[in-house]
């Protein structure tokens, strides 16, 4: 991943899906790359040693301001590193990303002992890390994402509600405090600013809806 990101100067992210052992130290990976840039994953990938191209999809964004493609490939490597990490303390792995130089994970372990055992190797191996949160939950989450959670998002938003979502995003609408408005929104995309409200609650209804399923009428 962080190769990849050398090679991306406009990357803004890169997510680890999935992961699955093959045999003699190959393993096919699954990772969902976000460019600001548009960006060819064959010659990404030419000048790695020890990983190929297997298949590649572009996932679809109402934006023309980032680039968003699925890359599954063949790398081998004696383990994925951060994944590594985690797999040998028996902890699931929920999240890993790289993002502004930086990788964020999320893990479930066991209990607070697993946890313990996991944070020493982090640090022995990484020298350093930051724990950003711990909590405590009776589901443990599924083992990273299957890779769909965002072409889902995009095949039940609209493009006026993507494009909605991400230009109050991009500009800081949903940070706290924001900053920008919603007059300010509506500028940027021309439109009215009851246009921005309704659009807005519309794609967040839906983003709700697939989470907890349709609201009992």
């Amino acid at each position: 991943m962080a190769k990849l990101a050398e090679r991306l100067p406009a990357v803004r992210s890169i997510e680890l899906d999935n992961a699955f052992y093959v045999e003699d130290g190959t393993w096919i990976e699954s990772l969902t790359i976000a460019s600001n840039d548009p960006f060819d994953p064959e010659s990404l990938v030419a000048d790695i040693s020890g990983v190929s191209l297997f298949h590649t999809s572009e996932i679809p964004t109402a934006s023309a301001d980032v680039d968003i493609q699925r890359l599954t490939v063949l790398a081998n490597e004696s383990y994925p590193f951060i994944l590594g990490l985690v797999l040998r303390q028996e902890a699931i792995p929920n999240r890993i990303v790289l993002q502004n130089d930086e990788f964020e994970v999320v893990t479930t372990t066991r209990d607070w002992d697993q946890f313990r055992s996991l944070a020493d190797e982090v640090q022995a191996t990484l020298g350093e890390f930051e724990l950003l949160s711990v909590t405590q939950n009776e589901e443990p989450g599924e083992p990273l994402d299957s890779g769909r959670l965002t072409e889902v998002l995009v095949s039940k938003l609209t493009d006026d509600q993507l494009a909605i979502l991400e230009t109050a995003y991009n500009h800081g609408y949903f940070d706290v405090p924001r900053e920008t408005s919603a007059t300010d929104l509506a500028e940027e995309l021309d439109v009215a600013q009851s246009t921005v409200s309704e659009r807005l609650r519309t794609a967040e209804r839906t983003l709700l809806e697939l989470i907890y399923g349709p609201r009992e009428e």
